[in-house]
């Protein structure tokens, strides 16, 4: 059943696992309220949708129209910053009979663009593809900044130095693209970032220096964390998260009340879980027949990995805080979406494969 509708029966089976999970973390985080659960499921169904008509497409009408999508995106991502709605300060939503946010088409069109670029190339690329790489992935991620969205633009560079990246670069390259960084930190803060995320890293440092302004948040979220010891409070019983003092506990900070509640134990379960995904999606992109499906794969997956990553450190205080949601599992339903579109072009990538290896 699951070969004649082009899905992987390990992938699936984990991406069923997480989104379990995230509803049952979910209704304890919005104190119960079953509106709002199944206003989730309701997206969570459109997104497996859009999953299962991504698993239809072949890889080869992926790599023809991959200009397109980026191009649409771009597109979009400047209707945002002339008509987008504001919403917290930031202006990062279009609205047009649905409310979406066009960063999220990034993180699929320019992997495809990265991956159409330097198919049926020479490998690893030369300068000139490199720096045409490099340009590409500028030109959204500097759009998206000007929202602003600095978690989102992170996100979106880390995908495209991830296309680069496996396409097996020199390591002068990446000592030179990790200096460049490190150079370019000094003309961020001064330049690029604004008050408010020039405190979330200065929080990150001292989160005590402000405990009810901009240390709440990670104070809460170590609070709840560190309260759920190694086998939690139990399901609905959470304190931080029931008693409300965990801001965005339904958002970016779902992960704490995975941890208060299910312990060190439940949040390595839904660590592994995640882990087990990318591993399989990792190994569909070396399975893959062409370069432009390898390089693709690897995007997506190692970007899906990125995500957790981001959110997991936030929120247990490894990293500022930077508005990244815990994939699958917190509220929305734009980055569910694109997620799930993602996996989807996984699976594409693999059942397609095996039709044309009969």
């Amino acid at each position: 059943m699951l070969r004649r509708l082009h899905l992987d029966g390990m992938l699936f089976a984990g991406i069923a696992a997480v989104l379990v999970v995230g509803l049952a973390a979910l209704y304890s985080a919005v104190g119960q309220n079953g509106d709002l659960v199944v206003s989730q499921l309701i997206r969570m169904m459109a997104a497996l949708a859009g999953m299962l008509i991504m698993a239809q497409v072949e890889p080869g009408f992926l790599r023809r129209t991959s200009p397109w999508v980026y191009g649409l995106g771009l597109v979009l991502l400047g209707l945002v910053l002339i008509t987008g709605d504001v919403g917290k300060g930031a202006q990062r939503w279009l609205n047009i009979g649905v409310r979406f946010q066009p960063s999220e088409i990034m993180k699929i069109g320019l992997p495809m663009m990265l991956a159409w670029l330097l198919h049926e190339r020479p490998l690893p690329p030369s300068f000139g593809m490199v720096a045409a790489a490099l340009g590409l992935t500028l030109i959204p991620v500097a759009m998206i900044a000007l929202q602003p969205d600095l978690g989102t633009a992170i996100l979106i560079t880390l995908t495209g130095a991830t296309v680069v990246f496996l396409c097996g670069i020199g390591v002068a390259y990446i000592i030179s693209a990790v200096g460049a960084a490190l150079i370019s930190l000094p003309v961020l803060w001064y330049f690029v970032m604004h008050d408010y995320q020039k405190n979330r890293v200065l929080t990150l440092i001292n989160p005590d220096s402000d405990p009810l302004g901009a240390g709440y948040h990670i104070i809460q979220s170590k609070i709840a964390i560190g309260s759920g010891g190694l086998f939690g409070k139990g399901w609905l019983n959470g304190s931080q998260g029931q008693l409300e003092f965990l801001p965005e506990r339904s958002t970016d900070f779902i992960f704490a009340i995975i941890g208060e509640e299910f312990g060190l134990m439940g949040a390595l379960a839904v660590l592994l879980i995640y882990l087990l995904i990318v591993g399989r999606g990792l190994v569909i992109a070396v399975m893959a027949q062409d370069t432009f499906s390898r390089l693709l794969a690897g995007s997506i997956s190692l970007t899906f990995f990125f995500y957790v990553f981001v959110n997991t450190a936030m929120v247990t205080g490894l990293i500022p805080v930077v508005g990244v949601p815990l994939p699958l599992i917190s509220a929305g339903g734009t980055s569910m979406v694109t997620l799930l579109a993602g996996f989807g072009i996984l699976m594409s990538i693999q059942t397609h494969r095996k039709l044309l290896a009969r």
